[in-house]
C-alpha cells in the first residue's frame, strides 16, 4: 500500500529530507520523480550538476520558466508560470496513473495550495491516482484540508538560529 508523506514547517531541511527519501529510494532499486514549484533558477535542486548524476534512478523536473521567484514576477508573468505549473501537475498525474516511479515528490506542492494555484480537492484527486506510488508533499504551510490526506506529517520548524 502506497503512502503520502508530508514534510511542512517554517524551518530549512523539507526539501533535504524529501531528497533523503529519494537516495533511500533509489538505493533499494526504487525509481523517483521529483517536481519542484515555486522556485526561482538557483533556489532549488534543478540547478545541482551533483543531482543531475543521480540520474535515470532520481530525475528531477522544473516546469516554470522564469529565474526569479514567483513572488517578485509581475502579474501577467505569475499568470504565464500558473500555466507552466499546471503542466507540472498535469505531468504528475500522468507519472502516478502509468506507475513510471516508485517515489514522486512534489516540492513546494503545498505553496500551490496556499497561493489558490491547486486546490486541496485537485490535489486530494491526483493523490487518489497514486497505485503502488509513494508521494512527498513539501511546503511550509499545511492546511487541514491537505492535512487529512497525509499518512504521515512531519512538522520541521526552527528552534534556535545564529544567523551571524
Amino acid at each position: 500500500m502506497s503512502s503520502v508523506y508530508i514534510y511542512s514547517g517554517d524551518g530549512r531541511g523539507k526539501s533535504p529530507a524529501a531528497l533523503g527519501r529519494a537516495v533511500q529510494t533509489a538505493v533499494a532499486g526504487g525509481r523517483v520523480v521529483l517536481i519542484q514549484f515555486l522556485k526561482g533558477k538557483g533556489l532549488g535542486l534543478q540547478d545541482s550538476e551533483f543531482l543531475r548524476r543521480l540520474e535515470p534512478e532520481i530525475k528531477l523536473f522544473r516546469f516554470e520558466k522564469s529565474d526569479e521567484n514567483y513572488e517578485e514576477l509581475s502579474e501577467e508573468r505569475k499568470q504565464e508560470e500558473i500555466s507552466n505549473i499546471k503542466n507540472g501537475i498535469g505531468f504528475a498525474k500522468k507519472v502516478l496513473t502509468t506507475g513510471e516511479c516508485d517515489l514522486l515528490i512534489l516540492d513546494e506542492v503545498l505553496g500551490l495550495v496556499e497561493k489558490g494555484i491547486l486546490q486541496a480537492e485537485d490535489l486530494k484527486n491526483l493523490l487518489d491516482g497514486r497505485g503502488e506510488t509513494d508521494v512527498i508533499l513539501t511546503g511550509i504551510n499545511l492546511s487541514d484540508e491537505v492535512c487529512v490526506l497525509a499518512d504521515e506529517v512531519s512538522k520541521i520548524e526552527t528552534v534556535n538560529s545564529r544567523n551571524k
